[in-house]
């Protein structure tokens, strides 16, 4: 396959015009985010079956052609891992490219695990063993070397077979259709729109406080969240979530109290002490049936315990027939909030329920049981 190095206007039309006759391509982005709260975009690379491009967005300042590409609904554009290019997709024109096919997600079908890396995807399939030299390198840096666009290019170059080998053997087991709807949750853009009043709940040890607290923490976080937006700037370059999480512990009343707040660094005290405090007030004052309430963790009793066994027991045997990571199927962690609080799991809808939900839900039930055959465990109709 030819490799290309696109940064003009003159080399992407053509390219572009030429993968509109593709039925797919393989996508994948590098990009750097620890200095931005959006992800930098810095390089594109795609491939179809006769040549693989790095695309240089740092250099283009117009990249229509390639979004009409990637927003070509009759192109599968395939990636391993997704939702961070989507992400970034999504942030860049609004809108998430589709259809999507994701080999990590169809490695999890094919029993590779939940979470599979490419690399080892790669090695797996194609007995290929990629350069990982260059995993953390700066790719905003300007000119890329040999090094950093053979590395970037193999991202796609080994992304096409694998595609062609999932697509094969999914259909050879009958599980194509399996995939679609994790597909369709992965590209839906609620999941990548930012929620300022949301952000709360991503802050460890919050379900400590009490309802008041957590209004003040919600209003400290969503304030946050949208400084850090409106300045393209981390979360934490703003305001740490320890220091969120004490301001809504203690709610100060006025500066005094602030500057007892530890880790509350001067120069934040000093900007923005009085919005920190309106905000508080603001909340104090919420009615108190707006208040946010976070369910309390229940502890597992020994009967459940034994009972979240036994379901366990019944998710491996059914990856064991399947071929498929029990994990893939359902985590202990799921099944326990399932046994818990009657939590809605993915174990209970789509592929996963019919290849060993419907059985976990017969055992709790009572319309089946484990059983001990020619010494081997399995599920038994009652």
């Amino acid at each position: 396959m030819r490799d290309l190095y696109i940064d003009t206007p003159q080399a992407l039309h053509p390219f572009c015009q030429q993968l509109r006759h593709s039925a797919w391509i393989a996508v994948d982005t590098e990009f750097i985010r620890e200095r931005t709260y959006y992800p930098q975009l810095c390089l594109i690379q795609i491939a179809d079956e006769h040549q693989v491009a790095c695309i240089d967005p740092l250099a283009l300042q117009d990249l229509e052609p390639l979004w009409v590409v990637l927003n070509d609904s009759a192109i599968t554009k395939v990636l391993h891992s997704a939702s961070q290019d989507l992400e970034i997709f999504f942030h860049q024109q609004g809108r998430v490219p589709t259809p999507v096919f994701d080999t990590q997600i169809a490695a999890a079908l094919l029993g590779h695990g939940e979470q599979i890396g490419y690399a080892a995807l790669v090695s797996a399939l194609l007995g290929v063993e990629l350069d990982k030299s260059q995993t953390r390198t700066d790719w905003s840096q300007r000119p890329l070397d040999h090094a950093q666009l053979v590395y970037a290019a193999d991202d796609v170059r080994f992304l096409r077979p694998v595609y062609e080998k999932q697509v094969a053997e999914l259909e050879r087991l009958g599980r194509l259709g399996w995939l679609n709807n994790d597909l369709e949750t992965l590209c839906d853009p609620e999941r990548y729109q930012s929620k300022p009043s949301e952000m709360w709940r991503r802050i460890r040890s919050h379900h400590q406080l009490r309802p008041m607290q957590l209004a003040a923490l919600r209003a400290l976080a969503g304030w946050r969240e949208e400084q850090a937006m409106a300045l393209n700037k981390p979360r934490k370059w703003i305001i740490g979530d320890d220091v969120l999480l004490e301001l809504a512990r203690h709610m100060p009343s006025d500066l005094n109290g602030l500057q007892r707040i530890r880790s509350l660094e001067a120069n934040t005290l000093k900007r923005q002490g009085e919005k920190l405090l309106s905000l508080i007030r603001a909340a104090q004052s919420e009615p108190r049936d707006t208040w946010p309430h976070v369910r309390v963790h229940r502890r597992i009793s020994a009967e459940q315990e034994a009972l979240l066994d036994a379901l366990m027991a019944v998710v491996r045997l059914c990856g064991v027939e399947h071929g498929i990571s029990p994990q893939s199927l359902a985590s202990r962690k799921e099944l326990e909030q399932w046994v818990l609080d009657e939590q809605d799991i993915p174990l209970l809808h789509g592929w996963r329920a019919a290849l060993a939900g419907r059985q976990v839900q017969a055992l709790r039930q009572g319309d089946a049981r484990l059983a001990v055959q020619d010494g081997k465990l399995c599920l038994a109709k009652e």
